[in-house]
């Protein structure tokens, strides 16, 4: 599954599955940024075929209900949504 990586000072292991057209994946990105944390993401709309097929099981293990936007933090947290305090405390920050 093709990750895009974003930089930032914190470094955690962070994967976002997103939607590019969803209005709360797009402020979690920005929230993650704005935070400065270093995170990897994939647009699932954007993957065709065996890769999305994929990258939907790999997130069907976190949240089975596949909804977006969806954080796994240190492969052991799963944040569901938009939830800014939700994703400070599972960040730590």
């Amino acid at each position: 599954m093709k990750l895009t990586h974003v930089d930032g000072e914190h470094k955690k292991n962070l994967v976002l599955y997103t939607l590019s057209t969803c209005v709360w994946c797009k402020k979690s990105k920005t929230l993650l940024s704005d935070l400065h944390v270093a995170y990897d993401y994939v647009n699932l709309d954007e993957l065709t075929g065996e890769e999305r097929d994929r990258a939907i099981e790999e997130l069907k293990q976190w949240n089975p209900k596949c909804s977006f936007p969806s954080l796994v933090v240190d492969n052991g947290t799963c944040v569901v949504g938009y939830d800014e305090k939700k994703i400070r405390e599972a960040l730590e920050l």
